[in-house]
């Protein structure tokens, strides 16, 4: 009996620090949310670093990608006011129009369709434009458009939903055969099947190397695509064939990236090199964060093993990220690998706060339900 009550006490115990640590992870998110929210109060003001770009473009969609995660466990009216003041601004319409190609420009698209389900697919204007881009994309014949991975994070997720709301299959056929061309012809295949780590474009696959010798892998690239595994199997059923070839990929990065982590909890912007751009670095750390979070919670990671990286990529990134009034430092600039922005640092504001908000904010919330499901 007195062996019953101490085993109930401690579970008793064990669930009250989960929850307890997932309100903190909550409430850091929430901070991180309010500053840059506070920051950038209307949505619909365009951005200007060097030059005028308007609202809609991809760095301010990847933080759409993370208020629509936050808000599904914390539904707050006021991000679906800001999100919808942004998407009605824009005609709920891809950036440069309904011709583009970009997958930047189409990447704004994923919040659209999130809102047109979240209001019970009932306003089809909220997604009438992109469909329109996306059959005029499918109808160019062209797979071959997504020519560096972070592309494959910007508008796969975009296809797959499309699917899921429309119950067409095409929009799934395109993006899978749009992501084959990307992983295995892009500069012979930008996905590397030995290391699990994708090069960021045809530039950086072998024979191109670091000034150590060493493959240029970047942190964030390597996310991006990370990321958009999750939010397309997200929108699949497990039995798709789809689902299983995607799976396949994702455990094979999991193992690859797994290696890459610091002691610290970070990866390094170079994940292989951090001799040439070594450093702790938030976005791709946030991503690596938010895709071992989903795997362990469906069981295709080992938890005793990948659980303890999540612990350690979320405390080093509340401990060392976060500052008091929400404002996100460590995080990398723009660019297109591990050299751009450098250098970092804690306090350095980087030319766009927008992206690196979304990556944090998609970490945090599937880091609080990996807690909450530990329960």
């Amino acid at each position: 009996m007195k062996k019953t009550f101490i085993l109930g006490l401690l579970a008793l115990v064990v669930t009250s620090s989960f929850a307890q640590n997932a309100q903190e992870v909550l409430a850091t998110a929430q901070k991180a949310n309010a500053y840059f929210m506070a920051k950038y109060a209307d949505p619909t003001t365009p951005t200007f670093v060097k030059k005028i770009r308007p609202s809609n473009l991809w760095t301010r969609a990847v933080y759409y990608e993370g208020l629509m995660d936050l808000y599904s466990i914390d539904s707050n009216q006021k991000y679906i006011d800001y999100t919808d003041t942004w998407a009605n601004f824009h005609k709920w319409g891809p950036r440069n129009g309904v011709k583009t190609t970009d997958a930047d420009d189409q990447c704004c698209g994923q919040t659209y369709i999130d809102r047109y389900v979240q209001t019970g697919k009932k306003n089809k204007f909220m997604i009438e434009n992109m469909i329109k881009n996306m059959d005029l994309q499918i109808a160019s014949g062209r797979l071959n458009y997504w020519t560096w991975i972070d592309a494959i994070q910007m508008a796969m997720p975009l296809y797959a939903k499309m699917y899921k709301v429309t119950g067409d299959r095409k929009y799934m056929d395109y993006a899978m055969k749009a992501y084959r061309w990307s992983r295995n012809e892009c500069g012979d295949g930008l996905f590397n099947t030995k290391t699990g780590l994708w090069y960021r474009d045809a530039d950086y696959v072998p024979p191109y190397k670091e000034a150590d010798g060493n493959d240029c892998y970047w942190s964030r690239g390597d996310g991006w695509v990370y990321a958009a595994l999750v939010r397309v199997m997200k929108e699949l059923d497990p039995k798709d064939p789809y689902y299983k070839e995607l799976k396949k990929d994702f455990v094979a990065m999991s193992t690859g990236i797994l290696k890459c982590q610091r002691e610290d909890g970070f990866w390094n912007v170079s994940l292989v090199s951090p001799t040439t751009f070594g450093g702790k670095e938030l976005t791709g750390t946030a991503l690596f964060l938010y895709g071992m979070s989903w795997g362990i919670q469906k069981g295709f990671l080992k938890a005793k093993l990948y659980r303890p990286a999540a612990d350690k990529a979320w405390n080093a990134l509340e401990k060392d990220c976060v500052h008091t009034d929400g404002f996100l430092g460590w995080v990398q600039g723009t660019g297109k690998d591990p050299s751009a922005g450098q250098p970092l640092s804690y306090t350095k504001v980087p030319d766009f706060e927008d992206y690196g908000t979304g990556c944090f904010l998609l970490g945090a919330t599937e880091y609080y339900k990996l807690l909450i499901s530990s329960k």
